[in-house]
């Protein structure tokens, strides 16, 4: 690949060159860039990142406590050791961050406040070239790169999921998306309902429970809970005997790997083993007289849906205490004083929070073209999740649910650094992914199973996303323990890669 940094003419701008353009400075995105800085030297790259500074999800998402849902042992990356408690806090997470940016002088290579608008591939010139403007001025910015690597996520950051429920508009309070919490909004003494029962709001009740006059959390449905210390004993105890910090969290993210594969197995083969484990810890929180048969049994199996850990019980607790309270019904209609039920009880409220989900974003709402056709990303097969039929040059991060994102990020860039160094090898400068001979009269599926996973939303929007097939190549499993062998091992020579 060319190393070097070039300026092209075009009809519209000067454009910049490199080998691999980066899409989004979250933890996708810095983990990506510190593969290439390490695996790749002398390779020009570049990140371009919408919002004014890295981060992602931990700077655009400002709700009252928001934290990871996933320990940061395993959240973390596989090369920097993660040294505070497991479930950390935003501000946490985007120190940690920093370190990296910094230890690994990425960023000079990141161009903030640059929102991409479309990206364009040419067989002719076997190049993308990237059309963005930048957020602040309106300048038009034009960028020619080689390979791009997508890291934006996959929802709209700019905006979260908020149903149209009857008589919003009559509602004299406030309605607000934790997406896009407002900094004026004053909690104090008022009554506030959350709808929703996932992560964030589990994470949201407990954290504003103090503040407000009454939280509750309303839901549709209950979901399924892990509770624990917001420690790990291992960790402390190897601390306590002084033992190197790099040591620790190779052992720590070993002994939780193994731990959540035997506890993923175990949803499958054992479901009602688990519900039971599951459920008892809460009724251990909230006593036996609690209706935790109506509010914290869910009706799919574990794991179905994403488990939320919910460190030291806060959220039970904030039930047991009676600041908060928990409400399984349906929505009626909004009026103007709060929420009216389908079972006919009204739930007042000054203020309402939607954590009702994401809108989905394939590829980062950028329009995409090959070869000056649109592409129709829901009409692509994907290969592992990260390459799709049809598509030059380019790798998506797609991370995992039952595990750590990230876990997924550090194995899809030693692929691609060495998919970079096979390209080069082989003096091509062009790879694409094609269906085999014997592919072709494989069953084609939607992008997952919903008897496997089913949140909402991606059941909303599953046809924007790419097909799979039957077979391991052509999918993306979700399996972490299985992709961890599966994906070094890939024969970068198999019929399904085409080189040009």
């Amino acid at each position: 690949m060319n190393v070097a940094v070039r300026s092209h003419a075009t009809t519209k701008q000067a454009s910049e060159h490199f080998d691999v353009l980066i899409v989004g400075a979250g933890i996708s995105g810095i983990g990506s860039a510190y593969h290439i800085e390490k695996q790749l030297p002398g390779t020009s790259y570049v990140i371009l990142e919408t919002q004014a500074t890295f981060g992602g999800t931990w700077s655009t998402h400002r709700y009252p406590g928001i934290r990871s849902d996933s320990d940061l042992h395993t959240f973390g990356y596989s090369f920097k050791p993660w040294v505070g408690p497991p479930i950390a806090t935003a501000e946490e997470i985007l120190s940690y961050m920093k370190e990296v940016i910094d230890d690994n002088d990425i960023a000079r290579h990141i161009r903030y406040k640059h929102k991409i608008n479309s990206a364009s591939w040419s067989s002719e010139q076997n190049l993308w070239t990237i059309e963005a403007t930048t957020t602040d001025t309106g300048e038009a910015k034009t960028f020619t790169a080689n390979f791009l690597w997508m890291c934006q996520g996959y929802y709209r950051h700019s905006e979260g999921y908020t149903p149209e429920w009857k008589g919003m508009d009559r509602f004299k309070g406030r309605i607000v998306h934790p997406q896009t919490w407002p900094d004026d909004i004053d909690l104090a003494g008022k009554n506030v309902v959350v709808i929703g029962s996932g992560a964030t709001a589990a994470t949201l009740v407990p954290n504003i429970a103090d503040s407000c006059a009454h939280v509750t959390m309303l839901q549709r449905s209950p979901t399924y809970f892990r509770l624990g210390r917001n420690a790990i004993e291992i960790a402390e105890e190897l601390r306590r005997l002084q033992v190197d910090e790099t040591w620790i969290h190779e052992i720590v993210r070993r002994k939780i790997l193994f731990e959540q594969d035997a506890f993923t197995k175990l949803c499958v083969s054992k479901p009602e083993q688990v519900k039971k484990e599951l459920i008892g810890q809460i009724s251990a929180v909230l006593g036996p007289d609690y209706d935790v048969e109506t509010h914290f049994t869910p009706r799919y199996r574990p794991w179905r849906q994403r488990i939320a850990f919910v460190p030291d019980a806060d959220l039970f607790k904030g039930i047991a205490s009676g600041k908060a309270s928990v409400v399984t019904d349906e929505i009626e209609c909004f009026v103007e004083n709060g929420v009216q039920l389908k079972s006919g009880k009204l739930l007042e409220a000054d203020i309402i929070i939607t954590a009702t989900g994401f809108n989905l974003a394939a590829l980062g709402d950028i329009a995409f073209e090959i070869d000056g056709k649109p592409l129709a990303f829901g009409d692509t097969v994907t290969y592992r999740g990260m390459m799709f039929t049809g598509v030059p040059n380019m790798v998506w991060v797609f991370g995992y649910f039952r595990a750590s994102w990230t876990l997924r990020v550090d194995l899809v860039a030693d692929f691609v650094c060495r998919l970079l160094g096979h390209m080069k090898a082989k003096g091509k400068k062009k790879v694409e992914v094609r269906l085999r001979p014997e592919d072709h009269n494989m069953p084609i599926l939607p992008w997952i199973d919903p008897e496997n996973f089913n949140p909402g939303y991606m059941m909303r929007n599953m046809n924007l996303l790419p097909k799979r097939g039957d077979k391991p190549e052509w999918q993306h499993s979700q399996d972490y323990w299985t992709e961890k062998d599966e994906i070094p091992k890939t024969d970068l020579d198999d019929k399904a890669f085409v080189y040009g």
